[in-house]
């Protein structure tokens, strides 16, 4: 929905500032509502619609879109309790076709174990209530879902070394995390790949990013990036041809799939 009323305004030659002088639409309202960071309201859609010219076909999908939003499938429970940044990744992330993760200092978050997933997010917010805790574990391994649907998702993922290598929740939840890594990386859907410490330095060291595409070819590209500053959606061509090229250097330092799995069965036995 948020992409097609991209491609509306921007076909109606509107920019979002000439749309919240003609509706009284707030320019922030707009924004999120483009970022499928919020879901307009009947009245909002409406406005939009005709302002934008819209067919009655656009029209009609448009309000069958907005009203099967509503739902948020397996999300709903927590949407009101998770942050909406991470309640907007999770919903492209279920829509999409393919995710190319790279992590410098986590396990992916596809692929974390729930004892694994409890460690991280008590490490990381430790301000975190036990009911926050556990509602975040709680979608972290529903997401995961996406991985053995009937389509499932493409994953591929990279790691620098550092990511299995950093005792998360102890010994014994890290051998878990390993040997549920090894097992994962058997997925004809799922690539896995290790940077090694002897490497040296690369690309990926100035962070961690997901770049994702999806089944319909008219839906742009998408980077997210956790930063401490807040999460960021990047749609731009030019942001997007960036990240690529670091994922195909990331690819080409890592070990290859074979050699990063004899990697990973070398941590299970020493951890």
């Amino acid at each position: 929905m948020a992409a097609e009323l991209r491609r509306l305004r921007a076909a109606a030659n509107l920019t979002r500032e000439d749309v919240a002088d003609r509706t009284g639409i707030n320019n922030a309202t707009l924004y999120r509502i483009e970022k499928a960071r919020a879901r307009p309201q009947k009245r909002t859609l409406q406005a939009l619609m005709e302002l934008y010219g819209a067919t009655e076909a656009q029209r009609t999908d448009l309000v069958a879109m907005q009203s099967g939003s509503q739902g948020q499938g397996w999300l709903r429970p927590y949407h009101s309790e998770l942050p909406e940044e991470y309640t907007a990744y999770i919903g492209f992330e279920s829509e999409a076709r393919t995710v190319r993760n790279y992590e410098s200092l986590f396990i992916p978050g596809l692929a974390q174990t729930e004892p694994y997933a409890r460690a991280v997010i008590r490490g990381v917010l430790p301000k975190a209530s036990q009911k926050e805790v556990e509602q975040r574990v709680q979608a972290r391994i529903e997401r995961q879902a996406v991985l053995t649907k009937p389509n499932p998702l493409q994953l591929w993922a990279i790691m620098d070394e550092a990511a299995v290598r950093r005792m998360v929740g102890g010994p014994a939840v890290m051998r878990e995390q390993a040997q549920h890594l090894v097992r994962l990386a058997d997925e004809p859907n799922v690539t896995l790949q290790l940077i090694p410490f002897g490497t040296g330095a690369h690309t990926g060291m100035t962070g961690s990013f997901v770049h994702m595409d999806f089944p319909d070819a008219q839906d742009p590209e998408l980077v997210y990036v956790d930063t401490p500053a807040g999460d960021l959606f990047l749609e731009s061509e030019a942001e997007i041809r960036r990240y690529k090229s670091m994922f195909e250097h990331l690819q080409a330092v890592a070990l290859g799939p074979g050699d990063s799995a004899r990697l990973l069965d070398s941590v299970c036995r020493t951890e």
